[in-house]
């Protein structure tokens, strides 16, 4: 069983220009992933995969592989999915360019089951229960909730308070999606040939395509969550998290 790590990552960013080329003490933003990344001791390879030459020679400075895939790649899965056909493996591993504090256990976290189960999941992904003290965050579109079945299987995605409480029940859980995945070659190659869907669409979660084509994604209930950065302010929180973690 082969694990590869590909890391999408694209110059152009809504909130934050260019910012996988941000400094990161010292080092463009998509290295600093990239070399999180590499600590993973379930995968064998990691594969940054972009259309921009500026970050493809950011990485070449560190011997990182690069692999160049399509400007016209619809979102980060496409692209993962193009740089699947070129490097071959058995699962693919999603994780964000704009992860530079991702813990390495936390990725193998998310491979483990394809090497402990058998047959293996569809795909795999991260969940993280919110406390009384996050109880705010169910209310929130930018905040991905799921709820997830007896098996650990995930039965939906939302934007909205999930599951929505019309009683107040003793140990109801919520969880907070995070965003890596790993996906079987075979899953990853379907997935991609799949048109988007209707929830998809209404969502703006592609993970919803799988789930309406019957597909299973298992989640992962993990303790660790890391901070992505998607404006200036999660650039300047990260940065100091980054020093007092890295620099003695």
């Amino acid at each position: 069983m082969k694990a590869v790590i590909v890391i999408p990552a694209r110059l152009s960013s809504s909130r934050l220009k260019e910012k996988m080329l941000a400094d990161l003490e010292g080092a463009p933003l998509i290295v600093r992933t990239w070399e999180q990344a590499m600590k993973s001791r379930l995968t064998t390879r990691v594969v940054v995969a972009t259309d921009s030459e500026k970050i493809a020679a950011a990485l070449r400075e560190v011997d990182a592989e690069v692999v160049m895939t399509s400007p016209d790649a619809a979102c980060g899965t496409d692209r993962i999915a193009e740089a699947a056909d070129m490097v071959g493996g058995d699962v693919f591993v999603n994780l964000q360019g704009d992860e530079p504090l991702i813990d390495p256990d936390t990725i193998d976290l998310a491979v483990a089951p394809f090497f402990s189960q058998d047959p293996p999941p569809d795909c795999t992904t991260l969940v993280f229960p919110m406390g009384p003290d996050e109880r705010h965050l169910i209310d929130d579109p930018h905040v991905v909730k799921a709820v997830l079945d007896r098996q650990g299987n995930a039965m939906y995605f939302s934007r909205s308070p999930i599951p929505y409480c019309r009683e107040t029940v003793s140990g109801t859980k919520f969880y907070r999606h995070i965003g890596l995945y790993a996906f079987r070659a075979e899953v990853l190659k379907a997935f991609v040939s799949l048109p988007p869907s209707m929830l998809e669409r209404t969502e703006s979660l592609e993970q919803l395509r799988l789930l309406e084509n019957g597909y299973r994604i298992r989640c992962i209930e993990t303790a660790t969550d890391t901070p992505g950065v998607n404006t200036q302010e999660e650039l300047d929180e990260v940065r100091r998290l980054f020093r007092s973690r890295f620099i003695p």
